[in-house]
């Protein structure tokens, strides 16, 4: 997550950079200092945290650092009533980034302790032209909005990388488990049953060994492709190993979900992969309706497939 807020917040503390070198003609040289300040502890933090072992204390520095230059240019520009006092919140939405509930409270404090010190510490007065009053909370606001968009979009990806399967771009075993918990909760309250369809491409060793690993990947790739097209909207397809798949039909019995898997070994088998001629073998189980076990109706499935691998392979056997 560090790493992806690296550009929004470089863009950030650039504007606040910005504004500071606005106020150089009413205040003189001193903001250039203390920009210049910023600056290097900043980068110099950045470097050390690559190379140290724990380096939420590069970070916690560099930040702390920030802070602390920006509470000073709040005093240099009228302190209670400085325009740019609410510049000292922005360095604070990247601190979830980095750190826990206890580094949120405590940066938190920091922060309180440094608006304290500067409310109570200078004598209220307005250097700056009214104009800039505006131009610091339009600052502010460009600042959060950046950091904050970025964090909602490192969440989002981190949270899709967690369920999806890199390869392939179907759901994964964690997604599977928790769509399971669903499903048993909703089908104790409407009774509905719930049918597993578990798949798995035949003889996938063999065409690893035969053909390298970047085949192998292609035809998996494929065969994903083909399982997804042919399913219902609400229909949910998991790839759970290296060439193992399990398909979730929320309210089919296990007649439908025999005849739907029917039709998906035929699609897999119907034109070749990539220059391959592969096929699939499908163990199908599905619940009487009401609560169940996932873990069984995996288990049953299961235990259908391997009666089809053990059977002759391409085809679909029913728990």
């Amino acid at each position: 997550m560090d790493e992806r807020l690296r550009r929004p917040r470089a863009l950030a503390f650039g504007l606040l950079g910005v504004g500071v070198l606005a106020a150089v003609p009413h205040l003189g040289w001193r903001p250039l200092v203390l920009l210049a300040g910023a600056i290097i502890v900043l980068v110099v933090a950045s470097v050390l945290a690559r190379r140290i072992r724990t380096p939420e204390y590069g970070f916690a520095l560099s930040w702390a650092f920030a802070e602390v230059m920006l509470a000073i240019a709040v005093a240099l520009t009228g302190g209670a009533e400085s325009y740019v006092l609410s510049w000292l919140v922005v360095p604070l939405v990247t601190v979830p980034a980095r750190f826990g509930a206890r580094g949120v409270v405590a940066a938190a404090g920091f922060v309180t302790l440094l608006v304290l010190i500067v409310g109570i510490g200078v004598e209220p007065s307005h250097p700056l032209p009214r104009w800039y009053a505006t131009t610091g909370i339009l600052t502010t606001l460009a600042g959060v909005s950046i950091l904050s968009f970025a964090l909602m979009r490192s969440d989002v990806d981190h949270r899709t990388e967690a369920v999806l399967d890199g390869l392939t771009g179907m759901l994964n075993r964690r997604a599977l488990e928790a769509r399971l918990e669903e499903l048993r909760a909703q089908a104790g309250f409407t009774g509905q049953t719930v049918a597993a369809i578990a798949a798995d491409i035949d003889h996938f060793k063999r065409i690893n060994d035969e053909h390298g690993h970047a085949r192998g990947d292609a035809v998996l790739i494929q065969v994903a492709s083909r399982l997804r097209t042919r399913l219902r909207a609400f229909d949910l397809a998991y790839r759970v190993g290296g060439e193992e798949f399990v398909v979730l039909l929320p309210g089919a019995s296990a007649e439908e979900a025999t005849t739907l898997a029917d039709e998906l070994r035929a699609a897999i088998a119907a034109d070749p992969i990539d220059g391959l001629a592969v096929t699939m073998s499908f163990g199908v189980a599905a619940t009487d309706g009401g609560t169940f076990s996932g873990a069984e109706l995996l288990a049953e499935a299961d235990a259908a497939l391997y009666v089809a691998k053990a059977h002759g392979r391409d085809r679909v056997i029913a728990a």
